[in-house]
């Protein structure tokens, strides 16, 4: 293979390795009272993938009334901080580099999470998906309207997280506005009608997303802030796209120029969007323009393919989600091409070892 552009360092803002970068991923495996991440699980699964350029842990809700799924480890308790710690300190040991990432779900919730109360989102609009409950799957509910109060009290709670983060020895974190969750729901139009400060216009549907960047600003340094987005996200967790929703993430991304973050993530389309009017078929190319810091992709790239989107230009650093899953040495692979093993997508949400901490590492050798 020609020169793997994948395997050089990144100095920008941010200091990596290589720009190989484990994507977050929920895996449900913190199945305890407190939804703790554990040192035999938890520290070890993320130890074992330490060769990345970059980690981005699993969403970890920012409280309570954040989660969504089941076993979901948090980043709102002491305990949850400390347990967090020991992963951390792992990863670090080996030479790697990790954020994590903050998560609010919003409507794509049950009230089974919330002691009978509804969840919260920009408007009270039934997404008609299904939440993955301690009973199995439930069809969602409608949710509650967020009222401004309830908005002010969500920021916080970012802020919160984000302070935890740094407590807990995090190199960084990663705002989850992305795939249909909170802020997705109060940027697209499907989602979102309100008529207050926090509705109609772009600005004004970006403004809950922005005012939760700007308090994380105020416990870490900006070059430690990374935040997610999928523009083209289209039939899939009650998200559907309309005419704006595409100027809406220009709106967003354009104005994340007067930041200085560790980098934008964006995912290239999850579905087919090809008869799709509204829909942008090529996120990195599309959006690469318009962004000047360190821009991450993501969604269904092979070696091949990450090392050709940066060598083109489109983007810096690749994101890989289930290749890690499988591959904890993801990197030693691409650096002696060898064979990828497959992923076993039965426990990609079940509790325990399987399929989480005995994938195996490969040996050095070419094949």
């Amino acid at each position: 293979m020609n020169k793997q552009f994948l395997l050089t360092p990144y100095h920008k803002n941010i200091n990596l390795n290589n720009r190989v970068v484990m994507a977050p991923m929920t895996r449900s495996r913190a199945d305890n009272e407190g939804n703790v991440p554990t040192d035999e699980l938890h520290g070890l699964y993320y130890e074992q993938r330490a060769s990345a350029g970059l980690i981005i842990t699993e969403g970890a809700q920012v409280s309570k009334k954040a989660v969504g799924y089941i076993h979901t480890a948090g980043i709102y308790s002491d305990e949850q901080v400390e347990g967090w710690k020991k992963v951390t300190k792992r990863v670090h040991e080996k030479g790697g580099k990790i954020f994590i990432q903050l998560w609010h779900v919003g409507r794509i919730s049950h009230p089974d999470f919330h002691n009978g109360d509804l969840p919260h989102s920009a408007s009270a609009l039934n997404p008609n998906e299904q939440s993955y409950t301690l009973d199995g799957f439930k069809d969602t509910v409608t949710p509650k309207e967020m009222t401004v109060e309830e908005i002010k009290t969500t920021v916080q709670d970012f802020k919160n997280a984000a302070a935890n983060a740094v407590k807990a020895g995090f190199d960084g974190v990663e705002i989850h506005s992305s795939n249909g969750y909170l802020f997705h729901q109060f940027f697209n139009g499907s989602s979102n009608k309100r008529t207050d400060e926090y509705g109609g216009s772009n600005e004004n549907k970006a403004r809950f997303f922005f005012e939760v960047l700007d308090a994380i600003k105020e416990v870490m340094p900006q070059e430690n802030i990374g935040a997610r987005f999928n523009p083209s996200l289209h039939g899939l967790f009650g998200m559907t796209m309309d005419e704006n929703t595409i100027p809406t993430f220009e709106y967003i991304i354009k104005k994340l120029n007067d930041y200085d973050l560790a980098y934008l993530h964006l995912s290239e389309p999850f579905t087919d969007v090809s008869e799709i009017s509204y829909a942008v078929k090529e996120i990195a190319k599309h959006f690469r323009p318009l962004y000047n810091g360190t821009l991450m992709i993501n969604a269904s790239f092979d070696q091949e393919k990450g090392n050709k989107v940066i060598e083109e230009g489109f983007a810096d650093l690749v994101a890989y989600g289930k290749p890690y899953i499988s591959n904890p040495d993801l990197v030693e692979r691409f650096e002696n091409n060898l064979a990828l093993a497959e992923w076993n997508q039965d426990t990609f949400y079940t509790t325990g070892e399987k399929g989480y901490i005995d994938y195996p590492i490969a040996s050095k050798q070419i094949v």
